[in-house]
């Protein structure tokens, strides 16, 4: 079933970042309240902000599912059609959709294709038709409950704000399946300070996610960070939010224009606002596609064949079978 945006509850002026954003940073909590977050590709959906991760590696929206208080950041201009689009800030409230993997499939093969067309460009159908691990989608839509923006990353001056009138009430997810999630898939680096090195040197965007009093994770994108013995020593404009000390990472990322790939790298610890420094715990486990077309092709084939072994038993945990991969005009 084709998803048509329905009417925007946010702002006029903001309707073109969210439409054409190649990235947008999204963060969710852990049982623990910390802030995890990653770049992932936004869509626009019936007056919610949507996101997607694979039924095979579906921690993202589990997160979302216990905790639905989640945030996006719009802050990563490359591959965007909006001359110098703002910063933009979103809190809001999630709903786990995975009720209907086919219908999550084939939208994400329809909105993908169109979002991203030079991902597959060249690619013959009988190929995507074989990688159902990866098109078989769980979807997260967002409903904004706070927006803040600012015309540029540099957080110079107070941000404009849009509230939700009225109560923010949290949309039902779908029913939780049964049995147990599946492990993590990929491996966290065993030493933060070798990842934080090569994330200083080569990944240009660096976004901030801490926790509000409110209990929503608030991602911000930092101008400057610099290398600290504990961790990162962060630089934010004037015009950021009063930060508070608390649990807290940072992502640092990187994508092609035409999103023909993509690395990041995420630290998670606790902020220390009066120095502002994010005291490292760790660094998380992540999955990056680099070195130009053949590297993301055999990285992507790599993953593929650690995956497709949990496609049949995460759709049976939700009573469906594994979703085709389609095409539009085949359904």
């Amino acid at each position: 079933m084709a998803v048509t945006p329905g009417p925007a509850p946010w702002p006029n002026e903001l309707a073109e970042v969210f439409a054409t954003a190649v990235t947008a940073e999204y963060a969710g909590l852990t049982r623990l309240g910390t802030p995890v977050t990653v770049p992932t590709t936004p869509y626009v959906g019936q007056g919610t902000l949507d996101v997607s991760t694979g039924l095979t590696y579906p921690t993202k929206a589990e997160r979302a599912r216990r905790n639905p208080k989640v945030a996006l950041l719009f802050a990563d201009p490359v591959g965007s059609s909006v001359d110098r689009p703002p910063v933009v800030a979103v809190q809001g409230l999630a709903a786990v959709r995975d009720g209907d993997l086919q219908a999550n499939a084939d939208r994400y093969v329809r909105e993908s294709a169109a979002k991203l067309p030079a991902a597959t460009k060249g690619q013959p159908r009988f190929v995507l038709r074989k990688m159902a691990w990866y098109y078989a989608r769980i979807w997260v839509e967002v409903t904004p409950v706070r927006i803040l923006w600012w015309p540029d990353r540099d957080l110079s001056s107070a941000p404009r704000q849009w509230t939700q009138p009225g109560d923010a009430v949290a949309p039902a997810s779908d029913p939780s399946p049964g049995g147990h999630p599946p492990p993590a898939w990929t491996d966290p680096p065993p030493s933060w300070r070798e990842v934080a090195s090569f994330a200083l040197a080569s990944l240009p965007w660096r976004d901030l996610t801490v926790v509000d009093g409110k209990g929503y994770p608030l991602c911000l994108p930092v101008a400057r960070v610099e290398a600290d013995p504990a961790g990162f020593k962060l630089h934010l404009g004037d015009g950021a939010p009063a930060l508070a000390d608390g649990p807290a990472c940072i992502t640092f990322h990187d994508h092609a224009a035409t999103f023909t790939g993509q690395q990041n790298r995420t630290f998670v610890g606790r902020l220390s606002p009066d120095d502002a420094t994010l005291v490292v715990e760790r660094a998380l486990a992540h999955w990056s596609l680099a070195g130009g077309r053949a590297g993301v092709a055999a990285g992507f084939l790599s993953s593929g064949w650690r995956l497709r072994g949990r496609l049949r038993a995460e759709a049976a945990r939700r009573g469906q079978p594994v979703p085709a991969v389609r095409f539009p005009g085949e359904y």
